[in-house]
């Protein structure tokens, strides 16, 4: 059975392009597993839901190799995992699969793989410079996210929490697990007077 996969690392991107990437190439729109999640870990939802799927002689498709993962160790590792059980693992940029007796196609994978993790560590540290110019440089900088007003639905959200796991919360109110703990401390330190 031939499976797709897709991943974006922030909320605000869009997997759609990803999608029809793997609709091109045949995988089925049911058999599309994506979500907006980091690529530095391998617990993601999406993911571990598709693994526990395959069986041998299945099909994962990826549109890149940083879509595996955006460390190197990572997406070696999740390949091996794959080649091991029987699985293909076929990626759209290289157009092949990947094949751990072929010379060529081993480096090629290897190559990608080191220049996504080069990528995203060239990105974390122009963030890192922008943020210590501006620490620098404006006085009104303030680092992270501005603190949210405890509204209604948050509220709601710590309530609920109350007598129920954080990712029963999540799933119930449509909020992420994070905002959910996020919420949970903010609401603590700060009561359930404010509006």
């Amino acid at each position: 059975m031939k499976f797709g996969y897709a991943r974006v690392s922030g909320l605000s991107q869009d997997l759609e392009q990803q999608k029809q990437q793997l609709i091109d190439h045949d995988v089925p729109e049911e058999n599309i597993y994506a979500e907006k999640f980091t690529g530095t870990t391998e617990q993601r939802p999406e993911w571990q839901k598709l693994y526990k799927q395959l069986r041998k002689g299945d099909e994962v498709v990826f549109t890149k190799v940083d879509r595996i993962g955006r460390s190197v160790k990572v997406a070696i590792d999740i390949v091996n995992d794959l080649l091991d059980k029987g699985v293909k693992v076929y990626i759209i940029q290289l157009n092949n699969h990947v094949n751990r007796s072929d010379f060529m196609g081993k480096m090629s994978f290897n190559f990608l793989t080191i220049m996504a993790e080069f990528e995203h560590d060239m990105i974390v540290d122009r963030l890192a410079q922008g943020k210590a110019y501006a620490k620098a440089h404006n006085p009104n900088y303030h680092e992270g996210r501005p603190k949210r007003t405890i509204t209604n639905r948050y509220k709601a959200v710590y309530e609920y929490s109350l007598d129920h796991s954080i990712r029963e919360t999540a799933l119930a109110t449509g909020v992420s697990e994070s905002t959910v703990k996020r919420i949970k401390r903010q609401v603590r330190q700060e009561g359930l007077n404010n509006n």
